[in-house]
């Protein structure tokens, strides 16, 4: 039972919401916004739209790079149809209450998701593009509201070191992109760098905004043991931003 509902929390796209929703509360404490359930749950529920829409989309292709995650999908289309169904008529509602600016944002940033698809085929720039639609909604959104917005350079840059990590170790699971080029030994290499960057930063960056650093600290110590299996990927580097963001939120209730 434990099994099948680890299994049901990752495939899914649960986890990987949650730890949307924890970056966008570590973010909004760093720059000194109070944490809006509004937000956190817009950046919840959007990651369950984007992700579960583009896995069932492509579920023929992802049958070769995620047989175990595409076999979890096929066998629960339905389910997960409604949860995305649902979780757009509830995020949709929820983002309209967050005003033009943050509809503008993340229509943007759904555009880029529901273009993923097609947009992946270009194979150097998908690290980048996906750091930069997860940084437009766990930093754009609280940094609508920041009450220091001079920090949110900082925030983008120790955030995106860790979503950045992530999303090159995502590629090499898959034997996508860069890695698919380059071959994973060397891209593991650039990604456990820039993890291990922005984790310094940290030591650099104003008090309140510290306590970000703990992000790309995590996802660094998932990718030192890092394994190409789909659960690793999944559970414990996805799991990494989800823990550094609780951890981050951690430090800065604690000052």
């Amino acid at each position: 039972m434990g099994a099948r509902l680890l299994d049901a929390l990752v495939f899914s796209s649960v986890w990987l919401a949650g730890a949307a929703a924890a970056l966008c509360v570590a973010c909004s404490l760093a720059l000194g916004a109070r944490p809006r359930a509004t937000v956190v749950a817009v950046a919840a529920l959007g990651t369950l739209v984007v992700y579960n829409a583009d896995r069932l989309r492509d579920l023929p292709r992802d049958r070769e790079t995620a047989p175990e995650r595409s076999a979890f999908v096929a066998r629960h289309a339905v389910a997960l149809r409604l949860l995305a169904a649902l979780s757009a008529v509830g995020g949709t509602g929820l983002a309209l209450r967050l005003g033009p600016r943050a509809v503008a944002l993340l229509a943007a940033v759904l555009a880029v998701g529901l273009l993923h698809r097609r947009l992946k085929r270009l194979v150097l720039a998908k690290a980048f593009y996906l750091t930069a639609a997860w940084l437009a909604v766990v930093v754009g959104l609280p940094a609508l509201e920041a009450a220091r917005p001079r920090d949110v350079g900082w925030a983008v840059t120790l955030l995106g070191a860790a979503l950045f990590a992530n999303a090159v170790a995502s590629n090499v699971r898959d034997g996508e992109a860069a890695a698919a080029r380059f071959g994973a030994t060397r891209v593991m290499r650039v990604a456990r760098l820039v993890a291990l960057a922005g984790g310094a930063l940290g030591v650099a960056a104003p008090a309140a905004v510290a306590p970000l650093a703990a992000v790309p600290f995590a996802t660094l110590l998932a990718l030192l043991r890092f394994r190409a299996g789909e659960r690793y990927g999944l559970l414990v580097v996805d799991g990494a931003l989800f823990a550094g963001a609780l951890l981050a939120i951690a430090g800065s209730l604690a000052r």
